[in-house]
């Protein structure tokens, strides 16, 4: 496996959630991590800024560039990244972490709310990709990771938010596909999904108290990146992995320090059977 020093992550959504905790994890090992989110001063009700994270980020080991970014805003993608690869040397690795979620049928999904999901999600993680392709062409063992579910056609994970669902297949269709379009470049492409519900902002806002009490922690998500960031890109790719798997490959088989809540029966997350 790689070692992650010196090595440049661009992470989305990294202001929070699993997208800081991945930063925290990878800057353990020195890497330099570009830190971009659109929260650059505190929410009225969500944790963290690029700002804090970045400080985070320098205080675990690592380096740290603070970007402003909406994923909707396409020159602002190509600036970023841009920015990121003078400041570092180049990109590595690009974590699509940015997502947008609302859980209600067709019918209580308006225009505006499917137009962020299909923003943030697909077109947000193809134009990141598009744009960090190039430099990932020249990185160290390159990798494209998506926070992505397994794809399944299974109607019971369409019925009650299709739009959601649609947008999130939509960055797992860009795994499927992009992973087999840059083999030959060795440009690893993957997913990765947790096998149970994540104590993130999202929950918070989308769930009730109780699956937040029975989730765990980003980290083991940030545990399960890290490893798959370190797998041979030429090998390790078109993966739809699943976190507690990766885990278990790792040799870890007690997962007590990632729940919430110890000892509570855990909530199993969408989209996997």
């Amino acid at each position: 496996m790689a070692t992650l020093q010196g090595r440049t992550l661009f992470i989305t959504g990294a202001s929070r959630g699993i997208g800081r905790a991945i930063a925290l994890r990878c800057a353990r090992e020195g890497a330099n991590i570009a830190v971009t989110a659109k929260t650059v001063t505190p929410h009225p009700r969500l944790p963290g800024t690029i700002h804090e994270v970045a400080r985070e980020v320098e205080a675990a080991g690592g380096k740290a560039l603070a970007i402003q970014l909406d994923v909707r805003d396409d020159a602002a993608i190509a600036a970023a990244v841009q920015q990121a690869a003078t400041h570092f040397g180049g990109i590595d690795i690009l974590v699509n972490n940015a997502s947008a979620i609302q859980l209600t049928g067709t019918l209580a999904t308006p225009a505006r709310r499917f137009d962020l999901m299909f923003g943030v999600n697909v077109r947000g993680s193809f134009l990141c990709s598009q744009a960090c392709i190039p430099f990932l062409a020249r990185g160290i063992n390159p990798h494209i990771l998506n926070l992505a579910p397994p794809l399944s056609m299974k109607p019971q994970w369409f019925q009650g938010h299709v739009a959601y669902t649609m947008a999130k297949y939509g960055m797992s269709m860009c795994t499927l596909g992009m992973a087999e379009e840059f083999r030959a470049q060795g440009i690893a492409v993957n997913s990765l999904w947790p096998r149970t519900t994540i104590a993130t902002a999202a929950i918070a806002v989308n769930f009730p108290e109780a699956i937040l009490k029975a989730s765990r922690k980003p980290d083991i998500m940030a545990d399960a990146a890290h490893a798959i960031l370190r797998r041979d890109s030429r090998i390790a790719t078109g993966n739809f992995y699943i976190d507690e798997a990766v885990l278990r490959e790792e040799g870890v088989s007690d997962f007590a320090a990632y729940a919430v809540t110890p000892g509570v029966e855990l909530c199993a997350d969408l989209f996997l059977d």
